[in-house]
């Protein structure tokens, strides 16, 4: 396994960073005074910045100005809510590089990744600027004489937003981008690793023209910041994308004041490849999916079941394959895979590594530590991993692919749906029955087949059992910002 980068080695540019700052009720709030954590390049192990916590106080004057802007927003009409959002993508794309190297620099991708992750944020924000004109409702023809019925749809009130670190423009986006479009004032919090790169999509969107007060970005200890928030009936709606423990944990203090809740949680998402798939085309989609992000994608490909024909061969591929990923600084032009998020992510990684080896699982690659710094792991490749191991339970949300083998169709619908996640999911095969089968048996809220292209702004982005409930994007993530009112008049 090669570095991209010497041991100590930073690109140039890599000092540039914008210090982040509080958002609250149109003003930019720094550090001064305050409490704050580190935001650690995890290239380097170093403190690139400080962000700012928010206090009680800071708080409550983002939901006092939540609730005050709530019915001047809603009534602004849904066309000028498009003109800004789309005028916010315009600025977010013309500062494309700038927010895409500080996305690389607080998170560790490749540079290629975050410029990637940058486009499709500005798509989301333009598609939701489009279907913020089409929040109508219907008129169903009466039956009760002179009596007419609509129904109608409007803004469920201010909204808090949460979501983790891993696509710190993306997230951004989708959170404020949504509330917005639906006219939902919000409170975001982002991850604490990748603050700057979040709030440069606020900057956008208050330059753009939103109102002070409509939102509001703020830091802080996530149990405190959630608990202050969603105590608060201010708060009509939350949208949270994370790990299932702390989705169930908001869940349930979004049940004492009945607000609604779009959970987009962890996954483990099984693939299935079968001997008549392309096996190397599979390959090269395979290994080149699951190590984006340094597999910290909550539909990050994981737990790979390949056809008995196929298995030792498809090992072997995806082993050579990993081998070949340059590891280093994503501001390295020839990186191919950056560090994780931080040493707790490198912890967690190395020890579900090393209990899948005391399983009897075999190393085909990786499998250690890279680097005098940062916090950098070889991607890896385990092969016949035993269910028995924590890997096969435990959402990875690394730079690890597990491999074993099934037999037929029943075996791998059984092999993919053990387990209480269902976000994402994949299968391979040009068998239209096989396809037909999957399709209907698969549990899964998203499921790519012969594909690992499974979102784009028009399609709703969720999972089902305990990896969610509703969806974000897609028509249907903008109703989850809307209720239903019928109306009868006569």
């Amino acid at each position: 396994m090669t570095m991209s980068t010497k041991a100590g080695a930073s690109p140039e540019g890599a000092h540039r960073y914008v210090a982040p700052q509080l958002l609250i009720d149109g003003e930019w709030i720094g550090a001064d005074a305050r409490e704050t954590s580190p935001v650690i390049n995890p290239a380097t192990g170093r403190a690139v910045g400080h962000v700012p916590h928010a206090s009680a106080a800071d708080l409550d004057r983002a939901l006092a100005a939540a609730e005050r802007e709530f019915p001047r927003w809603r009534k602004t009409s849904p066309r000028e809510r498009g003109r800004i959002l789309k005028r916010a993508a315009d600025l977010l794309h013309d500062r494309g590089e700038e927010v895409a190297r500080l996305a690389t620099l607080e998170m560790g991708k490749p540079l290629a990744e975050s410029r990637i992750e940058l486009h499709v944020a500005c798509e989301e924000l333009e598609w939701f600027a489009e279907e913020a004109r089409r929040t109508w409702g219907r008129v169903p023809p009466g039956r009760f004489g002179e009596t007419r019925f609509s129904v109608h749809k409007q803004p469920v009130g201010p909204a808090a937003g949460f979501s983790a670190w891993n696509f710190p423009i993306g997230n951004a986006c989708r959170k404020l981008g949504t509330a917005l479009a639906a006219g939902c004032p919000m409170i975001y919090k982002p991850g604490e690793e990748a603050p700057a790169a979040a709030l440069a999509v606020a900057r956008c969107l208050v330059e753009a023209g939103v109102p002070a007060g409509v939102i509001a970005v703020v830091f802080g200890v996530p149990d405190t910041i959630s608990r202050h928030l969603l105590a608060s009936p201010i708060i009509r709606k939350i949208s949270f994308t994370g790990s299932v423990p702390v989705g169930k944990h908001l869940v349930k203090l979004a049940a004492d004041t009945m607000k609604r809740t779009t959970m987009e949680l962890g996954g483990h998402a099984p693939v299935l490849v079968f001997d008549d798939a392309d096996q190397q085309a599979v390959l090269d989609q395979s290994v080149q999916r699951k190590y984006r992000n340094s597999g910290q994608v909550c539909v990050s490909p994981t737990r790979f079941y390949v056809q008995d024909a196929s298995y030792d061969a498809f090992c072997d591929g995806f082993a050579e394959r990993a081998k070949r990923i340059r590891v280093g600084d994503g501001l390295d032009a020839e990186t191919g895979m950056g560090p994780m998020v931080h040493a707790r992510r490198r912890d967690a990684i190395e020890a579900l590594v090393q209990d899948a080896l005391d399983h009897g699982a075999r190393l085909l690659a990786g499998g250690e530590r890279l680097g005098n710094e940062g916090f950098f792991y070889a991607p890896t490749v385990l092969a016949d991993v035993p269910d028995s191991a924590r890997i096969m339970s435990e959402e990875p949300f690394g730079p690890v692919a597990v491999l074993n083998r099934f037999s037929g169709v029943d075996d791998a619908v059984e092999k993919a749906n053990r387990l209480p996640y269902g976000l994402a999911a994949y299968a391979f095969s040009q068998n239209v029955a096989t396809i037909h089968r999957l399709a209907d048996d698969i549990e899964a809220g998203m499921l790519g087949i012969n594909s690992f292209n499974i979102s784009m702004p028009e399609v709703p982005f969720g999972g089902v059992k305990e990896s969610g409930m509703g969806s974000e994007v897609g028509v249907e993530g903008l109703d989850a910002y809307l209720v239903t009112k019928t109306l009868s008049i006569t």
